[in-house]
């Protein structure tokens, strides 16, 4: 049980250099980091504030950098930067993970690394700085997490979707939106495997993508066939069926 604490406690120190933030209320840190599944007073609502902090908090720091940029560039923007990837990344960076309290069960599960539990965890964070340091200390510390990030941002249309793409590229020659057909499904239901049809209506021409998701189907089609128009334009002037592998 001492090597217990002391490897807690250990955690705990390395994530608040981490952060740049000591917590004086260590009740609140202690909730901060104690998942659902171990005990009832756990990080939900804390996550739930801090996700608002981090949002408004990115979106004014977008729209001071960003002078030029259009709504929607800045929402793309906004959302790369807040998306449950990006916030499992940064929880990585401050050595979250080891900190993080679980039930036994989502221990056995090797939870302790489950992207969604790691990206919760950063927003229960915010929000416990928040609730203890209020505004100014929680934007500090999400400025220090995100400086790098914010320093090196992407284009805003390298971030849009596949769909949007091809749409995007189509609505620019005056010509009709693709149409999206699911193809078929197989596999458990646990790990289904998806196949959509992704057709040119003005010509016929066809591709086909693959994914964990219909949605994610149509994504991979949509990319595909912008993959083959950006390449060479005159291949659609006939249907193909450019079946995935």
């Amino acid at each position: 049980m001492a090597d217990s604490n002391e490897n807690q406690a250990h955690a705990r120190a390395t994530l608040e250099a981490r952060l740049g933030y000591v917590f004086e209320t260590r009740e609140l840190l202690e909730q901060a980091l104690t998942h659902r599944s171990a005990a009832p007073d756990h990080n939900e609502r804390l996550e739930f504030l801090g996700d608002g902090v981090l949002n408004f908090v990115i979106a004014a720091a977008l729209f001071e950098q960003c002078v030029d940029a259009p709504e929607g560039d800045l929402s793309r923007l906004r959302a790369a930067l807040v998306r449950e990837r990006t916030l499992a990344v940064i929880a990585d960076e401050i050595e979250l993970g080891q900190a993080i309290v679980l039930g036994p069960g989502e221990m056995r599960n090797g939870s302790r690394r489950r992207v969604s539990i790691l990206a919760d965890g950063v927003e229960a964070l915010l929000g416990a700085i928040y609730c203890e340091g209020g505004f100014d200390a929680a934007r500090k510390v999400i400025m220090h997490l995100y400086a790098q990030r914010l320093a090196t941002l992407p284009s805003a249309a390298s971030l849009k979707d596949s769909k949007t793409r091809l749409q995007e590229w189509l609505q620019a020659r005056a010509r009709n939106r693709p149409e999206y057909e699911l193809v078929s499904v197989t596999g458990a239901d646990h790990c289904q495997h998806f196949v959509s049809r992704c057709t040119l209506v003005d010509t016929g021409a066809a591709v086909e993508g693959e994914g964990g998701g219909r949605r994610k189907a149509e994504q991979d089609a949509a990319r595909r066939m912008l993959e083959t128009l950006e390449t060479d334009p005159d291949t659609d002037n006939a249907a193909t069926k450019d079946t995935p592998q």
